[in-house]
């Protein structure tokens, strides 16, 4: 799974993120570029049309709704069959805020982006448990600045029980 949040685990505020990083859609892209990505239809719907799908990945879009098309991605019914049909190869859930719900039981990785700064928001991330260890922090204590003056830092987490 991988998703930006502010310092207290906002990630989206009315469809949107309440943010501008262009660092960190730069490393999503690197990240995701090549494999499957698992979204909601709030997230695709949110993406700006000239991105989706979103290129040089495999989009599988969830929806309940059985007419439901998504031009240029799949479509499934639930979390379940977009996990059977991405079986045995690298697969990120890139939101939104249901569908980490959902499946952050079935991850084995978070790469989470950590804007220092609290937003507006009305969505949040899951809450990162304790069967879940921190293996690399980007820049290690620090923060990273971005060109906007914004400060980041990037996460990965392994699990490791439950």
């Amino acid at each position: 799974m991988i998703w930006a949040q502010d310092s207290s685990g906002g990630i989206g505020m009315g469809g949107t993120l309440p943010w501008h990083l262009p660092e960190d859609l730069a490393f999503f892209r690197e990240q995701t570029r090549g494999h499957a990505v698992v979204m909601g239809r709030k997230q695709w719907e949110s993406l700006p049309e000239r991105v989706r799908p979103l290129p040089g990945r495999r989009n599988i879009v969830l929806t309940r709704d059985a007419s439901y098309e998504a031009p240029g991605a799949e479509t499934v019914r639930s979390l379940a069959d977009a996990l059977a049909r991405v079986a045995g190869e690298r697969a990120w859930i890139i939101g939104g805020g249901q569908v980490y719900a959902q499946a952050i039981d079935d991850a084995d990785e978070l790469v989470v982006t950590t804007i220092d700064g609290d937003y507006d928001v009305d969505v949040h991330a899951p809450v990162i448990g304790e069967d879940w260890t921190l293996v690399a922090r980007e820049p290690g204590a620090g923060w990273t600045t971005a060109a906007n003056g914004m400060r980041y830092a990037v996460e990965r987490y392994e699990r490791t029980g439950g």
